[in-house]
């Protein structure tokens, strides 16, 4: 079957800007040099476009994870358009239908199970969506944002002033214009572009499946931090509504920081967030796949199927008790009128079920670490 035609016009822009990047840039700096001013200059628009992508296309407008103010939509907008990744519009429609068929070949558009190459950046190269490419029916309620609309309607314009005027700008007030335009102009770009592309490719086969296997996303903790906290893959395809990707504190996702700070300022509200127990029994259930995966191989495997099964019953029991008894506890301290007696009643509850709780889960640990 003949291939799709090309797409010259992102051909040339991958090509073009890949190169300078690859071979002005270094010449530039080896030849001219670099001061302290530009590098910051490349980094603070070099997160400006990473923010907007993260916290503005895909976790406000792909995946309606939170409400945003519309100062800080505009915001997001206009860093949308300086990363030069299409409009908010059309990248929203793109990624839904890429969760609605992640890794059919036919239906998401950068489907890992295509190759690297492909969900890279090949599926941009010729025109493999022509059939869907102005087919908006899955964004209808981004068409009536007038922030997003807007965009949409002069992304073209905005994506020349910005990622031509702000480094052109800068580099006049700098007094090294060429400089400032090879490096927060076209190395910042490919940056950008390549940190965005590497969750459809590397983040699709390189990390851990901690919570689902029903599709190839992955957890990882490295391309976590040069994407903004994107890297945590895996939880979001199964949690794709959660505003965080990084659910752990010490996991790196400033985009999830950056939307709660929003929150406390005013600027953002009705934060998503999946509910613990789904996160706890999505886990549990993932590593008692690959348990018994581990038991066909031991040679009192139905002993050991039974172990498994006995633990995993009461671990399952045990999460539901405990959440439900936490989230209890979580409701009666907000009223005020709570009486003495019922609040004693529900900690000493709550402490008893969350002991059993985390003796059901050392106890699964070790049976785990036995088959080891």
């Amino acid at each position: 079957m003949d291939r799709p035609p090309i797409i010259m016009t992102n051909t040339l822009l991958f090509a073009l800007s890949g190169l300078t990047a690859l071979i002005a840039v270094p010449w530039y700096g080896l030849s001219q040099g670099y001061d302290l001013w530009q590098w910051l200059c490349f980094l603070l628009l070099f997160c400006y476009c990473g923010i907007s992508i993260t916290a503005g296309y895909h976790r406000l407008w792909s995946h309606k994870s939170y409400k945003a103010h519309p100062a800080l939509q505009w915001i997001f907008a206009i860093g949308g358009a300086l990363a030069l990744q299409n409009s908010a519009l059309h990248w929203s429609s793109d990624h839904r239908r890429h969760h609605r068929h992640v890794d059919d070949n036919q239906k998401d558009p950068y489907s890992a199970g295509r190759g690297f190459w492909y969900s890279h950046i090949g599926w941009m190269l010729r025109e493999y969506q022509r059939d869907t490419y102005h087919d908006y029916s899955n964004v209808r309620d981004l068409q009536n944002n007038p922030v997003v609309a807007f965009q949409h309607r002069h992304y073209l314009a905005l994506a020349l002033v910005t990622n031509i005027g702000i480094p052109l700008l800068l580099g006049l007030l700098h007094g090294d214009l060429l400089g400032m335009m090879l490096l927060a102009g076209v190395l910042r770009m490919v940056m950008t572009h390549h940190t965005t592309f590497f969750i459809n490719s590397l983040a699709h086969i390189w990390g851990s499946q901690p919570f689902t296997d029903r599709n190839s996303a992955r957890d990882n903790g490295i391309l976590a931090f040069f994407t903004f906290g994107e890297g945590y893959h895996n939880f979001h395809h199964l949690f794709e509504n959660d505003y965080r990707n990084g659910i752990q504190w010490w996991q790196f996702d400033p985009t999830k920081w950056l939307i709660r700070t929003a929150a406390w300022c005013g600027l953002a509200k009705d934060l998503r967030s999946c509910p613990e127990e789904r996160i706890e029994q999505a886990r549990l259930e993932m590593q008692l796949k690959r348990a018994q995966a581990r038991v066909h191989k031991q040679d009192d495997r139905e002993r050991w199927q039974a172990l498994l099964q006995e633990e995993y019953d009461k671990l399952s029991l045990q999460i539901q008790h405990y959440y439900a008894s936490r989230k209890s506890l979580l409701e009666q301290r907000k009223r005020t009128a709570l009486a003495r007696y019922d609040r004693l009643r529900l900690q000493l509850e709550y402490r008893t079920l969350r002991d059993g709780f985390l003796v059901a889960k050392r106890n699964w640990s070790r049976l785990l670490a036995g088959l080891a």
